[in-house]
């Protein structure tokens, strides 16, 4: 499975990033792409433990069978909920968010398996660093393909 301490897999996703326009038309959900990309960026620092968070109870009770389903391979589902952490409202810069979350993208990739965090994921609970870097490239994945890119 695709990850993104593998620097070639990196490299594409900030292609592809690279490639959303603020008139870039979304085929599900609500954000706009410079949202997506704030929405992005907040997951990545959960992963690079630049925010701390705790699992909810939800996640205590599924969350190891919902992170299997997830690194399975198989698509995200559309339109999945999401935990307020998360929510980006208002409108936001394309351009800074692009900017931002390729740092953020870099900085987990060069820092590797030891750079990630050791807190837990706020639904999925712990997570070795291998799990961070193919639920990040999963996550990436999934909202770049929102927006068709």
């Amino acid at each position: 499975m695709k990850n993104l301490f593998d620097e070639a897999a990196a490299e594409s996703v900030k292609e592809r990033i690279a490639l959303l326009r603020p008139e870039s038309e979304r085929l599900w959900g609500k954000m706009s792409p410079a949202q997506a990309l704030a929405h992005c960026s907040v997951s990545m620092e959960v992963s690079l433990g630049d925010r701390l968070m705790r699992q909810i109870w939800l996640g205590k009770l599924v969350g190891k069978r919902a992170k299997a389903s997830l690194l399975s391979g198989k698509p995200i589902r559309r339109n999945m909920p999401t935990d307020k952490t998360y929510v980006i409202t208002g409108e936001r810069d394309l351009e800074a968010e692009r900017k931002k979350l390729a740092v953020l993208i870099d900085r987990f990739q060069s820092g590797g398996p030891a750079g990630c965090t050791k807190g837990p994921h706020s639904f999925f609970g712990p997570l070795t660093p291998n799990e961070w870097a193919e639920l990040n490239y999963v996550h990436l994945d999934h909202h770049l393909k929102q927006f068709g890119v």
